[in-house]
C-alpha cells in the first residue's frame, strides 16, 4: 500500500484537525479488512489530493477505536472540520467506494 499511510490513534487526531481525512479502520486479523485494503489503495490514488487517505489498527489503537465508536470493521471514516461527516461499514467494491468518497470528499 502507498497510497494510504497507517498511522495511530494521535496521529488521526493530528490529521483530522487539519483537513479533509479517509480513514480505514481495520484489523489484521479481518479478512474483510484484507479485501478492502487493495480497493481502498487505488481509491486513494484515483482522488489523491481531495483528501489524506490513512489507516488505523483498531487492535494497536482502542482509544481511537472506542471514541469513534468502531463496533465493527472495516469501517471507513470520512473527517471534515475535525470530526466524523459520513461512514461506510463493511467490505463494498471499487465502484461503490470510490461513489461513497467521491460525494464525501
Amino acid at each position: 500500500m502507498n497510497n494510504v499511510a497507517e498511522v495511530s490513534g494521535a496521529q488521526l487526531e493530528e490529521k483530522i484537525a487539519k483537513g479533509t481525512v479517509v480513514c480505514d479502520f481495520w484489523a489484521s486479523w479481518c479478512g474483510p479488512c484484507r479485501m478492502l485494503a487493495p480497493v481502498m489503495d487505488e481509491v486513494a490514488g484515483e482522488l489523491a489530493g481531495r483528501a489524506e487517505f490513512v489507516k488505523v489498527n483498531v487492535d494497536e489503537n482502542e482509544a481511537a477505536a472506542r471514541k469513534y465508536a468502531i463496533m465493527s470493521i472495516p469501517c471507513v471514516i470520512v473527517f471534515k472540520d475535525g470530526k466524523p461527516a459520513a461512514q461506510n461499514l463493511g467490505y463494498v467494491p471499487k465502484a461503490t467506494l470510490k461513489a461513497f468518497l467521491e460525494n464525501n470528499v
